[in-house]
């Protein structure tokens, strides 16, 4: 019997270090994305890394010439758009054939996963005098503290 539970804690520490291995090698590649687009005329480039971070950014020589400088932001915010979308495409590519059936890799990767707003909510930490807190209290509305 104790053979029986060796071999399954074996098989346990097999799979456990099986789905290491593919983590490791899915955050290399995640690492390693960068995406580029560039604006339909040519004068901004873009690049986002497969965590949406904008890794450079390039104008053409004559980008200042052919663009007011507001009219050169909206290229650039366009473009940058585009390359971010490009770039999550990538990273939902990378990271869904390791997840479960029906999961979204898109916020997965946002950080959200199927959590609700409530459940990421930072928690504070429950007190036995905290129904007696004052805490919260705004004094200066109500200097004695009446209701």
């Amino acid at each position: 019997m104790a053979s029986d539970h060796r071999a399954q804690v074996e098989e346990l520490l097999a799979d456990y270090r099986r789905s290491r291995e593919q983590l490791a090698s899915m955050q290399q590649t995640l690492a390693a994305i960068n995406e580029s687009v560039t604006s339909p005329d040519g004068t901004v480039v873009a690049t986002v890394s497969g965590r949406g971070t904008l890794a450079d950014l390039t104008f053409s020589d004559d980008a200042y010439l052919r663009h007011r400088p507001s009219d050169l932001a909206k290229v650039v915010l366009k473009t940058v758009a585009a390359a971010v979308v490009k770039a999550s495409e990538t990273a939902n590519r990378t990271v869904s054939p390791l997840l479960p059936v029906q999961t979204d890799p898109g916020a997965l990767l946002a950080g959200k996963a199927d959590l609700t707003d409530a459940e990421l909510a930072p928690r504070r930490p429950k007190h036995a005098a905290d129904d007696d807190s004052f805490e919260d209290v705004n004094w200066l509305d109500n200097p004695r503290g009446r209701g």
